[in-house]
């Protein structure tokens, strides 16, 4: 066990937490993405036609595997279709709750049926379908966050992708500084699933830039609604000494983020700031890796409102505060730590700082 009395001195990000400006960011080139973003402009030789009126507009959203009600990644893109459907006027949106993998084409199907012309679908596992749908439905736009559009991209499909690295990079800065055992840990879903490998090797990364010599264990549980587990993995890892926990597996890491404050040692959530949305592992979580879902979701019904049909890739990074860090809490910052978040998000902006490297991000990457 260890103190929790840290070097003072009170400092707030600058990328801290999610706001609804309602202002739309700019695509970035700086992502660790395989392609360069073409943002919410309309293909080469092409026309965008004329954005509907507000009150014409029916949005519909798909959610991934789970709960709606997941504390992270289902419920903050809800929360963002909610949001966009308002800004632009448009009636209450509707959603569909996946049980099972094997229902996300007729999810989608349900949608198309009855009327909707925006339709937003979540995770990166639903892509292939939102992608036929986007095929054989051309007057339709399709949005699927955390879904990458591949050439030839069609022309009412449009991705919302997040540089994960990033924040992951910053969030291993800030467990390797307040480690006191040297060991950290890591407890991801499934390990197919790039944004899930990619939030934990920028996490050892960016641990690495600040100890060379940290340990960082991980378990990647190949579950996302399953506290039980993630609470079995945090557990693990804490009886090897870990004394912060990165959970980066929905309500699957909401478990492990039980196990660290069971454990009287530190937590970090993903996507959303779970000090707020788990209320119940709110005294343990120092901060979290941010994905703004919420707004970005927003933003891009936002974009459709008024461009009509967008494609290809919107990015949402370091250059436009679409990904980063939570305000702290329960923990004060030192200085040198603060400089060190500084530095990165410096060297994400001006292309500097690779969150990717030494360890890419490519896959897993797991040592031997």
């Amino acid at each position: 066990m260890r103190t929790r009395a840290l070097v003072v001195l009170v400092a707030m990000l600058v990328i801290a937490a999610c706001t609804n400006t309602g202002a739309s960011p700019s695509p970035s080139s700086s992502t660790p993405m395989a392609s360069e973003p073409s943002g919410s402009a309309a293909p080469s030789g092409s026309v965008a036609p004329s954005a509907p009126a507000g009150g014409d507009v029916k949005i519909g959203m798909v959610t991934d595997i789970g709960q709606l009600e997941d504390k992270s990644f289902n419920e903050y893109s809800w929360k963002g279709v909610q949001d966009g459907a308002a800004a632009i006027g448009a009636p209450a949106p509707q959603v569909i709750v996946t049980a099972d993998t094997a229902d996300y084409k007729q999810n989608i199907q349900s949608l198309v049926d009855d009327g909707y012309n925006v339709i937003v679908t979540v995770g990166f596992l639903i892509g292939s379908d939102t992608r036929a749908a986007a095929l054989v439905n051309p007057e339709i736009q399709f949005f699927g966050v955390d879904q990458f559009v591949a050439a030839p991209e069609p022309p009412n499909f449009q991705g919302i992708l997040y540089a994960e690295a990033q924040p992951g990079y910053l969030a291993g800065i800030v467990a390797a500084s307040i480690s006191e055992s040297g060991t950290i840990g890591a407890v991801g879903g499934r390990d197919d699933i790039p944004p899930v490998y990619t939030y934990i090797n920028g996490y050892r990364n960016g641990a690495a830039s600040v100890n060379p010599a940290i340990k960082v264990l991980i378990n990647y549980t190949q579950d996302f609604n399953a506290p039980d587990k993630g609470q079995a993995a945090a557990q693990a890892m804490i009886g090897q000494d870990a004394d912060v926990i990165f959970q980066v597996a929905g309500l699957t890491g909401a478990g492990a983020l039980q196990a660290a404050c069971a454990a009287d040692i530190w937590g970090i959530g993903v996507d959303v700031d779970q000090s707020k949305s788990l209320p119940n592992s709110a005294a343990c979580i120092v901060t979290s890796a941010e994905k703004k879902l919420q707004l970005s979701v927003t933003q891009a019904i936002e974009r459709f409102a008024a461009d009509g049909l967008v494609s290809g890739n919107f990015f949402n990074d370091a250059n436009n505060d679409g990904v980063g860090l939570s305000p702290f809490t329960n923990v004060t910052i030192a200085a040198d730590v603060q400089a060190k978040i500084d530095a990165a998000l410096a060297g994400f902006k001006d292309g500097s700082l690779d969150p990717c490297a030494p360890i890419d991000c490519t896959g897993p990457n797991l040592e031997p």
